[in-house]
């Protein structure tokens, strides 16, 4: 077993390196490397690992496993060769600005609600945390404030190993209880705990958080957040959308959602206006086949329902069976058929398997589609 020096707690900045390959084996996930010291974080605390490049070959990834570093790379490197690592600066820097966010976030609920944090997940989109105990929108609108109050003070983030005896005297957040060699991250007036992770030395280089909800989990809510670069990414994709609301409903930026409360006025009064025309569309088409006996009929554009409407209506004054058809946007066609006090099941079967359709219900009425043209319908229906 190799001990590797840990380059990325003496030097969180540190994006360039020189190492030792002290071994290199072939594995499922392509090579494993062990250095003599790296700058390559290895997944842990809820952060996922660095990537980058090592002697020119790919890192797709880095876990701490039995005692050894692991560096999973794409191609082999020579056991004794120097080589030079270079981390995904990029993606170390994101996940810096995303950890140092959930702590603050995290020890200001424990602060203010004595809630713990009992999950974490920091995703390539939203960082998650769970809470064993309920926040709602205030409440998180409050924190949100509180925590970028905080980053804008720009303090110094305080990384330190208190002794046996000054731990069992410390006031700190963990998951478990910790005893010998334990790192503490400290955000003055904020968050207190124990991880391993890597963060950012001041503050003020998380830049912002936001907080973009909270839902009821479990025994208590999941909140979803951003840190860092990924606000402004979402800003300016929110500032985007609304852009192109405004321009499509030709309101002011700052206006788009009462434009859209009208709008939806207008559609509810329109609905109303369509469903009662239709009703009386229904009433009169049903009118007109009184007394017809085995009626097939082709209507353009009607939902679902309505086509369900019209061939109840058309039954109630028909003799035998009605039959409904309207096509789809893709050229299928939607169907009902219904006979009164029928059993339509065995005609229902051969129709579908004649028009490669599909769809059921009662023995007396029926609905579904067919992937069919009007001409191969109305065949089949004769040759019945």
């Amino acid at each position: 077993m190799y001990e590797t020096k840990k380059l990325y707690y003496e030097d969180v900045y540190k994006k360039e390196f020189t190492a030792k390959v002290l071994e290199c084996r072939e594995s499922k996930k392509g090579y494993e490397i062990i250095l003599n010291q790296t700058a390559f974080y290895p997944e842990g605390g809820g952060q996922p690992s660095d990537t980058g490049i090592l002697g020119g070959i790919n890192v797709k990834e880095v876990h701490e496993k039995d005692g050894e570093l692991i560096h999973y790379t794409d191609g082999p490197l020579e056991v004794g060769m120097d080589v030079i690592g270079k981390i995904n600066w990029g993606r170390r820097f994101d996940l810096m600005q995303q950890h140092s966010g959930e702590h603050i976030v995290s020890g200001l609920v424990h602060e203010a609600f004595g809630y713990d944090n009992v999950g974490f997940h920091m995703g390539s989109d939203v960082i998650t945390i769970d809470f064993n105990g309920m926040l709602d929108e205030e409440q998180m609108a409050e924190i949100e404030a509180k925590v970028n109050q905080i980053i804008w003070e720009n303090q110094e983030v305080e990384i330190f190993y208190p002794t046996e005896e000054e731990l069992k005297n410390l006031d700190y957040r963990s998951k478990k209880e910790l005893s010998g060699w334990v790192r503490i991250v400290r955000f003055p007036g904020a968050d207190t705990c124990a991880c391993c992770g890597t963060h950012v030395t001041r503050t003020g280089e998380i830049g912002m958080v936001k907080l973009l909800s909270v839902v009821k989990f479990r025994e208590g809510v999941r909140m979803e957040m951003l840190s860092g670069k990924r606000v402004l990414d979402y800003l300016n994709m929110v500032n985007e959308q609304n852009r192109q609301i405004s321009v499509k409903l030709s309101a002011k930026m700052d206006k788009t959602a009462s434009a859209v409360a009208r709008l939806q006025d207008e559609n509810f009064a329109l609905k109303g206006r369509v469903h009662a025309l239709e009703e009386e569309f229904i009433v009169g088409e049903a009118a007109k086949w009184k007394e017809k006996e085995n009626v097939l009929l082709f209507q353009e554009g009607m939902e679902a329902g309505s086509v369900q409407k019209l061939t109840d209506a058309i039954l109630q004054v028909c003799k035998g069976r009605c039959a409904v058809f309207s096509r789809n946007a893709d050229g299928s066609y939607k169907y009902a058929m219904g006979e009164k006090d029928g059993d339509l099941r065995q005609f229902t079967k051969e129709m579908n398997a004649v028009l490669n359709g599909r769809g059921g219900g009662k023995p007396f009425f029926v609905q579904g589609s067919v992937q069919a043209s009007e001409k191969e319908i109305r065949a089949f229906f004769e040759n019945k």
